[in-house]
């Protein structure tokens, strides 16, 4: 099993799906995640995400979109939305070839802060080849590349997004007390661990400390 992820992008000014654009444009509105997304037998679609800001906004928009069939919300600061809606052809097209395929995404799917699709899946490498296919041919979206390599099911969202040497060099740190209260150990005690030079180790630390606020915020 590989794992893929990647960051999806509508062409132009355009978004994914109209109700997604007015949503987007909507500043009191953030979205934050997909939590699950399906193709239903009747080509519509069932999407539970998390949003934060005014559910009261969001509640209108839904209710005069003439894509929306029902929604539901639930929950305060960073609340629940589930909804099904008439999805575009190309939104009903790739959640038929994730549907008909073994491909599996591997929730959640995250926004960025151009709410661009951050988008993690799982399959081989014959599925990832007929997804790329299918990206060429569709002329609304553009797929880049972030990660991609072994699939290990007890490895966490935080581990696939880094380097052996990085996760070596973090683990060492940790256990030598570098991030605790007072700070216990230095980089050139960490780099004499693992066996580089000081600057090295504030380079990894750097690299993956950036990596992983990215994650938590996106």
């Amino acid at each position: 099993m590989r794992y893929l992820t990647v960051l999806v992008k509508p062409d132009g000014d355009s978004a994914f799906h109209p109700l997604g654009g007015k949503l987007s444009d909507e500043p009191s509105i953030e979205r934050r995640a997909i939590h699950r997304v399906e193709l239903l037998a009747d080509d519509t679609v069932l999407l539970l995400a998390e949003a934060s800001g005014s559910q009261e906004r969001y509640e209108q928009i839904m209710a005069e979109s003439p894509h929306v069939i029902e929604y539901l919300t639930a929950g305060d600061d960073r609340w629940m939305a589930v909804s099904q809606f008439e999805p575009t052809e190309t939104v009903r097209r790739t959640l038929k070839l994730q549907r008909d395929s073994f491909l599996v995404i591997d929730t959640p799917i995250r926004f960025t802060s151009e709410d661009y699709l951050k988008v993690t899946y799982l399959g081989t490498e014959d599925t990832f080849r007929d997804l790329f296919e299918y990206v060429e041919a569709v002329d609304s979206i553009t797929v880049d590349i972030l990660n991609m390599g072994d699939y290990e099911v007890n490895r966490s969202s935080f581990s696939r997004i880094l380097t052996a040497r990085q996760e070596e060099v973090l683990e060492a740190a940790v256990d030598l007390g570098y991030y605790s209260e007072p700070r216990q150990a230095s980089l050139e005690d960490i780099g004499e661990v693992v066996g580089i030079a000081p600057g090295t180790v504030g380079e990894h630390l750097r690299k993956v400390e950036e990596r992983v606020f990215s994650e938590i915020v996106h």
